[in-house]
Formats: C-alpha cells, sequence, structure tokens
C-alpha cells in the first residue's frame, strides 16, 4: 500500500465516506514542505507532506487553522486530518480553487482581520506551541506582552542565531534591544487572535473574491504584529490599511512599533536562510536603539 492510499484510507475515516484518489496533482514545494491536491471524482483534498519528524508540526498547524475557523473572521482551508505513514508526516486540508479577488476583495480582508483580531484573551500566547516557518515558535502564556516578546520572540530567535553562529556585533546590539524596547511599547494590548505569518503569500482570495488565509503560526499578541508583518514584504493594497482603519484604528506609535515587530521575522529569516539577511537585522536594531535615545 502506498503512502497515497494510507492518506486517502485516513481521510475516508475523517468524513465518514469512501475516498480513494484517482488522480494525484503535484502542487509544487515551498522551503519547508511538498503539496498535492488529491483528487476521487466527487471530492478534492489539499495535501501537505515532510518528513515523518515533522507531524508535530503539521499537528500544530492544524490546531492553528481550527481556532481561525472557528473565529469565523477569515476563510481558512478546513483541517480534515493528520498523520504519519512510514517516512511521510501529512496534513490533509479543504482544497480551496483560488481566484484573482474583485475590486473590493482588499477591503473586504482589512475588515474581516481587524474581526479576527477582535477575538481575544485573557493572556498572550497560546495553548501550545508551533512554528513560524519551520522555526519552532515558543508560546507559554503570560499576561505581559512586554516580557512575552522579549522571553519567546526576540530572545529566543537571538538565542537562535547565536546557536548557528551569529555572535559579536548583532548579539551585543540585540542585548542592548532587549534590555530597552520596553519604553517603545507605549500603549496597552489586548491579547488579540493573531494569524501570526501573514505575509502576502499567505493570503489569497476564493472564486468569489473572498479573502482566504493559510499557514498560520498563530497565537493571542498586538494585533499590530500581523498588520506589521503585512507591510514586511511589499505590503497589501490600501484598501485594505483603510479598511481595517474604520473598523478598529491603529494607536500612535505603530510606525516605530512595525519595526519592532518585524525584526522577530528578519531575524527567522536569517536563522533560515543564512548571512545575507544579518545586515539588515542589525540595521533595523540600530534603528530601534536610535528611537530610544
Amino acid at each position: 500500500m502506498t503512502f497515497i492510499e494510507d492518506i486517502s484510507t485516513a481521510i475516508s475515516a475523517a468524513i465518514g465516506a469512501p475516498f480513494r484518489a484517482g488522480r494525484t496533482e503535484s502542487m509544487g514545494g515551498g522551503c519547508i514542505n511538498e503539496t498535492m491536491r488529491l483528487r476521487d471524482g466527487a471530492r478534492e483534498f489539499f495535501v501537505k507532506t515532510n518528513r515523518a519528524s515533522a507531524l508535530d508540526m503539521f499537528e500544530a498547524e492544524r490546531a492553528g487553522l481550527e481556532a481561525l475557523a472557528e473565529a469565523a473572521a477569515l476563510r481558512v482551508p478546513r483541517p480534515v486530518c493528520s498523520g504519519v505513514t512510514g517516512a511521510v508526516a501529512y496534513l490533509v486540508m479543504e482544497y480551496v480553487p483560488m481566484g484573482r479577488g474583485t475590486a473590493g476583495s482588499a477591503s473586504v480582508a482589512g475588515q474581516r482581520l481587524a474581526a479576527l483580531h477582535r477575538c481575544t484573551a485573557a493572556r498572550f500566547g497560546w495553548v501550545r506551541d508551533n512554528t513560524i516557518g519551520a522555526t519552532p515558535q515558543p508560546n507559554t502564556e503570560s499576561r505581559d506582552w512586554v516580557e512575552f516578546w522579549r522571553e519567546r520572540r526576540l530572545g529566543h530567535q537571538l538565542a537562535l542565531a547565536a546557536r548557528h553562529g551569529y555572535t559579536g556585533r548583532l548579539q551585543c546590539l540585540g542585548e542592548k534591544l532587549m534590555f530597552r524596547f520596553a519604553a517603545l511599547i507605549d500603549h496597552a494590548p489586548v491579547p488579540s487572535l493573531l494569524h501570526g505569518d501573514l505575509w502576502g503569500g499567505n493570503l489569497g482570495y476564493d472564486l468569489d473574491g473572498a479573502p482566504v488565509v493559510y499557514d498560520p503560526a498563530v497565537y493571542f499578541g498586538d494585533r499590530e504584529a500581523d498588520l506589521a508583518m503585512t507591510e514586511l514584504f511589499g505590503g497589501f493594497p490600501s484598501d485594505f490599511y483603510s479598511a481595517y482603519g474604520d473598523c478598529w484604528r491603529l494607536p500612535d506609535g505603530y510606525a516605530v512599533r512595525k519595526v519592532l515587530y518585524n525584526l522577530y521575522h528578519l531575524l527567522n529569516h536569517l536563522n533560515l536562510f543564512g548571512s545575507g539577511y544579518l545586515g539588515q537585522v542589525e540595521r533595523t536594531i540600530e534603528r530601534l536603539l536610535a528611537e530610544l535615545r
């Protein structure tokens, strides 16, 4: 029995109806996982695969998708099942045919992101750890956002960078920022449900033009962290930000805080993809330290 047959059997058990993949279409691979579409003529599913050791990562992603789906603000591919067959871990999701969006799609996305952020909790963090890309993301809960950001985000990534050999100047700058950055968080964020990895590659539109998000790194945090990442790699359309602001205005100081929040993702890219990001990371820390003079 091939691993496709094993996954088909798991899908059958999950949906309570027979499913046997008659067609398998590779959807290509990203930096982390391989993906495919399985079809039997009546139903189709989107599947991610990786080494068997990736099961915990997939199960955390599945839990994140379930949390986003429960919020009922933005559409997500609903998870079906996850597991291991032989040397392969897999995550099966609803297959969502994607379109190009309509004239108002970006505005709707901004409105619905604001609605997602209205889902709040008593603490920052989440019920389980997950990953940001392939990097472990600790989510141990805290009532203190500054403490959470220092220990679970900035400090975590700086420690990983040191293990990868990025010591010296980066760690010196990072230590200074770790000691002083609390002054930049001069507002009182509520713990909002975040997508956690919201760049342009993780937002699309279905055939009706409705926004769809995927590949989450869910936790409860300052909503500005989600907004900041949307600006990191080129930004979203201006209608997206206008619509979000009409629903929930951002407090003063966001222009500086977004740099702090995006430093986490730049450090993660340094840890994942190497020294090409080192200069950008160091310049970003220097910019933040200059704000603190």
